[in-house]
């Protein structure tokens, strides 16, 4: 069964430097992570329209074909070394949630 990542970013971006250096190692590693993992971006930071509740600064939803793999991905070394550099500049929730079988 698919599986999506949502990121919610709740404010806006407190460290411009260290957002950069995330989504220059993301896009770095991002031909592997869709090799590896099977990831496929959904969404990234487009517009985004409340219809309930605040809506957050920002969301990024990935989509991969299982949950394992959306794991895999959130736990790969590439990618815990840049979440140190996302941590620093911006605060998130991160989800994973179980998509449906076709």
């Amino acid at each position: 069964m698919p599986a999506y990542m949502i990121f919610l970013r709740e404010d806006a971006v407190i460290g411009p430097a260290a957002m950069q250096t995330y989504s220059a190692m993301n896009r770095q590693n991002s031909g592997g992570f869709v090799e590896k993992y099977g990831l496929k971006p959904l969404a990234i930071y487009g517009a985004t329209e409340a219809l309930e509740g605040e809506a957050p600064d920002g969301i990024v939803l990935l989509e991969f074909p299982t949950m394992q793999d959306a794991r895999a991905r959130y736990g790969s070394p590439e990618y815990q070394v840049a979440l140190v550099h996302r941590k620093i500049g911006a605060n998130y929730r991160a989800l994973v949630v179980e998509g449906m079988s076709s």
